[in-house]
């Protein structure tokens, strides 16, 4: 673990804009973003063909490092973090920008190449996603290149970074005064372009598996900002199908620059710049038969962060774990909860679950298991805002909080498990319990009520009680066998305390003993 908190600073000085994370790196592994932050400054604008950037280009890019560095300072940032990618790294003047940041922003940057590019990028869009055991084709389309990756969760197979990108197709095929429509034939010679550059590269990607197809970068997430607006029946934000995104490129095609402009979910500031990434998305789906890419909205930015963190013993991302559990402690950590109680609960919650899936009194899955040990770990976040009503205040956090790897409706469960770790049981009157069917208010129901055992069972947070598991007696009762050390008065008074919930949920009766138990304080694992 870090002795002290210390604050540093990630800057991506891309092609076509420039990106800020601040974050707070606080001493019990957690991290705390303060601010993010990005300006658009065109920096390969005109490059690609005279291979230095302008002197415009060099004036903008400067001025928002500088505001960049003094914002950062103000939050107290200590260390500085900055790459340059594909406009820099072929400028013929680059050694005289990096000097010019150097002297006025106080800035040192270091130059990336094409592969590490796409290395970062890959660690920044992977830690954001939950592939388990799949490796997926990951698609990064930038101002002045395009970076594919194929890799698993923790390691990449394949880099690929090809001089393809939207700024430097737009200038190429465009001159700064076309604004109007696109024909087809000169949309016709763009996608041969693309071909032809993407021959070899793809030849390489076709020789190693991949399961999922994960695309980053501005360019493809306004792609499917834009086809979610005109085809949400099909298309969301997170989702870009091939058959909406060429649809997306026929309509923007058929449109003005500022007709484009106003087109429902474009980011104007990209409406020049569009049509020259759509046609690399738009090749690269087609040639690799990709009927639908999965949207994220991390990259080199988060790449860095996590490149950093990676060297920090003590910090969950220094370790090979899953990216739910990572996002999970995470969140955890930042609020501050006790750990060792937390993970108590995570033990008894788990020999909860899985005495009872034994003895035949519900049939969930792993999947469900995994939803509760996390709930679990994070059932006393409330406690950050405020004892009082904390279950409550867990629920909100939960709900609220960016947990990377999990979909929205998975979030939504562990909420309303923590929601209800204590006080009332579920009932179909409460607010948002209410809204759901009755096969997931049947599951949220057991699944929170052994997190309220759990609970029960480490009442005074001195892990008195070891081991616990459910064994189906007769005569309709449930045992539940208790192994403690020491008084357990308490923790069986709360247990009693459930008996009718239990039979609620069961429709059994439920008897407890409390045995002798031996060795140290439970501690549960989370998965992943």
């Amino acid at each position: 673990m870090m002795t002290s908190e210390e604050t540093v600073a990630f800057i991506d000085i891309g092609t076509n804009s420039i990106r800020l994370l601040v974050v707070r790196l606080n001493q019990n592994g957690s991290s705390t973003v303060l601010t993010e932050q990005k300006e658009v400054v065109r920096l390969g604008e005109g490059e690609f063909a005279h291979e230095e950037l302008s002197p415009e280009a060099i004036g903008r890019a400067v001025t928002v490092c500088k505001k960049f560095v003094d914002l950062s300072l103000a939050f107290g940032a200590t260390e500085f973090v900055a790459v340059a990618t594909s406009a820099t790294r072929e400028a013929r003047n680059a050694d005289s920008f990096l000097e010019l940041l150097q002297r006025e922003a106080n800035l040192e940057v270091s130059v990336v190449s094409g592969k590490e590019e796409a290395r970062l990028i890959y660690r920044g869009v992977a830690a954001g996603i939950d592939l388990g055991i799949a490796r997926a084709l990951f698609i990064d389309i930038g101002g002045g290149s395009t970076e594919m990756v194929i890799g698993g969760q923790h390691d990449h197979i394949t880099l690929e970074s090809m001089k393809l990108g939207a700024i430097r197709l737009s200038n190429q095929f465009f001159h700064p005064d076309e604004t109007g429509i696109v024909s087809r034939r000169k949309y016709a010679q763009m996608q041969q372009f693309v071909r032809n550059a993407i021959v070899h590269p793809l030849n390489r990607i076709r020789k190693v598996p991949y399961s999922r197809i994960v695309g980053s970068s501005g360019t493809i997430q306004n792609l499917a900002e834009i086809a979610s607006r005109l085809y949400p029946g099909t298309s969301t934000a997170k989702v870009l199908r091939y058959e909406d995104l060429r649809l997306v490129i026929r309509t923007l095609c058929s449109l003005s620059l500022n007709e484009r402009k106003k087109i429902p979910g474009i980011n104007p500031d990209r409406a020049d710049i569009i049509i020259g990434g759509a046609v690399i998305l738009e090749l690269l789906m087609e040639e690799l038969g990709i009927r639908e890419i999965e949207i994220s909205p991390h990259g080199l930015r988060e790449g860095l962060l996590m490149e950093h963190l990676s060297r920090i013993p003590g910090f969950p991302h220094a370790e090979k774990i899953s990216v739910r559990r990572r996002s999970v402690v995470q969140l955890g950590r930042s609020c501050r909860i006790d750990e060792v109680h937390a993970l108590v609960i995570v033990g008894l919650a788990a020999q909860l679950f899985d005495s009872s899936r034994e003895a035949g009194l519900h049939q969930y899955s792993d999947q469900e298991r995994n939803l509760l040990l996390y709930a679990a770990y994070l059932h006393d976040i409330g406690n950050f805002i405020s004892f009082s009503d904390h279950h409550l205040h867990s629920s909100y956090i939960i709900r609220h909080a960016e947990l990377l790897g999990f979909d929205q409706n998975e979030v939504a469960i562990m909420a309303e498990i923590a929601r209800y770790h204590r006080k009332k049981p579920p009932r179909k009157k409460d607010q948002v319990f209410g809204l759901y069917d009755a096969v997931l208010q049947d599951m949220i129901r057991t699944l929170a009520l052994f997190l309220r055992l759990a609970e029960h069972l480490d009442r005074t947070h001195a892990g008195l009680v070891r081991g616990a598991r459910f064994e189906k007696g007769t005569d309709g009762l449930v045992a539940l066998i208790l192994e403690g050390r020491g008084d357990c008065t308490l923790e069986v008074w709360g247990v009693r305390s459930d008996m009718a919930a239990f039979r609620k949920v069961f429709r059994l009766g439920l008897t407890i003993e409390v045995v002798d138990g031996v060795g140290d304080i439970l501690r549960g694992e989370l998965p992943g």
